[in-house]
Parts: structure tokens; C-alpha cells; sequence
């Protein structure tokens, strides 16, 4: 009897069995997309002047039309005040006016009614008529006069109005580019500048990412999506595809990309995300579920894997995938439930025909 002392030791490689799962076609973006407030405004004075109150600060929250700043703007509040007093001498003066233009009617009335018993010429009804017409004018031009006053307030508030910042929606206060004393300027056009004010709404996240051209044409609205953050490497969250940019963004030295807008399913999720954080999405295109499935690190150029067979023997087989992801590939024909597949490709000596055997602890 020869005993083969020099007998090759077999190789340890690691396995997965073939089993039924989910397999997924998704499109992912190709370079980091960003998490986005659904409404972020950059905000400053329309006009520039000298900040005279600051009322909030950093990391603030604040409501819909609370002060976020005023510029100095004593001299607007004086006009303001000059037009309302301006108002109430022409409401003084049309009172007076009006009530001169009445009594004038008045007497043209009696006057009418004397000539008419004839105790009064026709000079003097001419002389009460015109007296009559000449205070009625005067009335309508003194009530003009409150109008006018009414809308020099209108300008003197709008001017007042202009150097006052106030939120146009609820927020947190994400920074402040100024102090009190220092000058506010505002953007020249096509020139832009740091904004008084970033406010931040955070009760509406989503993430804004670049998809592939090729890609986005497989694209729908209303997609499921998987979003992971480099923030939480240890959590999904799950999105719903709601916006696809209508055009492709070309730029330089890059591929061209349309943007993809996923929100979060949950808004419970993104209540302790900040903006900014970098994330990836996955949205799934097609799903099958039960399918025969091989991980697709498993999968060798072909569609060729190596299966450890019972008498431990590594074999090249062939076969037919279906759908396929960066996980899992669809195993559509040539490989059944339970068959072993190799995923520890790279060790030395894994190959066709070589002696394996699974490594302790790895099925």
C-alpha cells in the first residue's frame, strides 16, 4: 500500500450557498449628491444703509415675519411720521371745506326758493350758485389732499419697510455676514455677495444627487430609492424619486449628469440630518422577488462562477443571469438551490479542478 505523502493540503475558500432572494436593477449617482432643505433663501435688505438691529443669531429659530434685521432708518420713520401728521391736517382741512360747501348749498337752496317768491333777483341767486360750485370744489380738492397724504404714508412706509428684514418662512438661522454698526450693501447685478441672512427651513430634507445621461433615461418619478450617508454608514434610508432635472448638465472634464431630487419617505428620518452632509442614492429600477440568486462579487467574466462540488472539487460553471446589481445577480438558468459558489476568488490557487474545502467558521 503507497501513501501519498506529498498530497496537495486543499485550499480554504469561503461560500455562498444559491438561494432565493431579491434582486434588484438600480441606478446610482456617480459622483456624492448633497442633502438640501427644500427652502433655503440667501436674504438681505433691498436697500443698503447701516445695521442699526440685529435680532437674532446663529442657530436661531425663528417664525414666518419675525425681525431678522433693520438698518438704520430714523430718517424714514420721520418722513413717516411727518406724512401721517401731514394727513390729519388735510383730514382737518376737508372737514372745514366740506362743511363750508354744505352750508353754501344750503343758502343756494334758500336763494332758489326766495327768487322764486320773488323777494330775490336773479343776481343774487347767480352770486349763491357760483358761491355754491366754488366751495364744492373746494371740498372735492381738500379730500383730494387726504388721498395724497394717505399715499405719501404708502411711500414713506414702503421706503421704512425696505430697510427691514423679516422671515418669509419658519427657519433656523444657518449664518449671519454682519454686525450692528457695519454697512449692508447690496448685490450689484451678475456681482454676487455674502447674504445679511441664511435661513435654513429643516423641516423638509431631501437629497440632491448627479445621475449618469445613460441612466436617467430609465428614470420615473415616484421611484423608491435606498439613501445612504457617509454621516450613518450603518443606516438606510428609504426616499421616493420627486424630481428629474429636464435637462443634462455638461461640464468640463466631466460626464454629463442629470439631477435626480430624492425626498425621504419618513421625515422622522431626516429630523437629526444637517444640510450638507454627502449622500448616495439607489434607486430601484425593477425588483424580483423570490429569484434564484449569486452574489455578483461571485461572478466572473462570462458568466462563469466556481462551484465547490460535493467531492470537493472546484468546477467552472456557466450560466444564464437575469437582473443584476452591485450585490446580487439573478441566476436565471444553470444553477440550482443550494449549489456552493466561491466568493473568495483572489486567494491564490482558487480555480478550475483545484481541491477545496470550506474555511472554519464560513460557509
Amino acid at each position: 500500500m503507497t501513501v501519498l505523502l506529498n498530497r496537495p493540503k486543499p485550499i480554504a475558500v469561503t461560500v455562498a450557498e444559491v438561494q432565493a432572494g431579491r434582486v434588484e436593477a438600480t441606478v446610482s449617482n456617480t459622483r456624492a449628491g448633497s442633502v438640501t432643505a427644500c427652502r433655503r433663501a440667501k436674504l438681505a435688505p433691498p436697500a443698503g444703509g447701516r445695521i442699526g438691529t440685529l435680532a437674532v443669531k446663529k442657530g436661531q429659530r425663528v417664525k414666518a415675519g419675525q425681525l431678522l434685521l433693520e438698518l438704520w432708518n430714523d430718517d424714514f420713520v420721520a418722513r413717516e411720521r411727518v406724512a401721517r401728521e401731514q394727513l390729519q391736517s388735510a383730514r382737518a382741512h376737508a372737514r372745514e371745506a366740506c362743511t363750508v360747501a354744505n352750508t353754501a348749498a344750503a343758502n343756494a337752496h334758500r336763494a332758489q326758493q326766495l327768487r322764486d317768491q320773488g323777494f330775490l333777483s336773479p343776481e343774487g341767486i347767480q352770486r349763491s350758485q357760483s358761491e355754491a360750485q366754488s366751495t364744492a370744489a373746494a371740498c372735492g380738492a381738500a379730500t383730494a389732499q387726504i388721498a395724497e397724504a394717505e399715499a405719501r404714508i404708502g411711500a414713506s412706509r414702503a421706503d421704512t419697510e425696505r430697510t427691514v428684514l423679516r422671515a418669509p418662512f419658519d427657519g433656523i438661522v444657518a449664518e449671519l455676514n454682519g454686525e450692528v454698526g457695519e454697512y449692508l450693501t447690496p448685490s450689484p447685478p451678475g456681482i454676487p455677495t455674502l447674504p445679511a441672512v441664511d435661513l435654513i427651513d429643516d423641516s423638509c430634507l431631501y437629497v440632491s444627487a448627479p445621475i449618469d445621461e445613460v441612466d436617467a433615461a430609465r428614470l420615473k418619478l415616484g421611484m423608491s430609492a435606498r439613501i445612504t450617508l457617509d454621516a450613518f454608514r450603518d443606516r438606510h434610508f428609504n426616499g421616493t424619486v420627486k424630481r428629474i432635472a429636464p435637462y443634462v448638465l455638461a461640464l468640463e472634464k466631466q460626464a454629463r449628469t442629470a439631477e435626480v431630487e430624492v425626498h425621504f419617505t419618513d421625515t422622522a428620518d431626516a429630523q437629526a440630518l444637517l444640510i450638507g452632509y454627502s449622500a448616495d442614492v439607489d434607486i430601484i429600477v425593477t425588483t424580483h422577488d423570490p429569484v434564484l440568486r449569486v452574489p455578483t462579487a461571485a461572478v466572473m467574466p462570462g458568466n462563469r462562477v466556481l462551484a465547490l462540488g460535493a467531492d470537493g472539487v472546484l468546477k467552472e460553471v456557466s450560466f444564464t443571469p437575469g437582473l443584476s446589481n452591485w450585490e446580487f445577480t439573478e441566476v436565471a438558468s444553470g444553477l440550482a438551490k443550494g449549489d456552493r459558489i466561491v466568493t473568495s476568488l483572489d486567494r491564490a490557487g482558487v480555480k478550475a479542478g483545484a481541491k477545496a474545502e470550506v474555511e472554519v467558521g464560513k460557509k
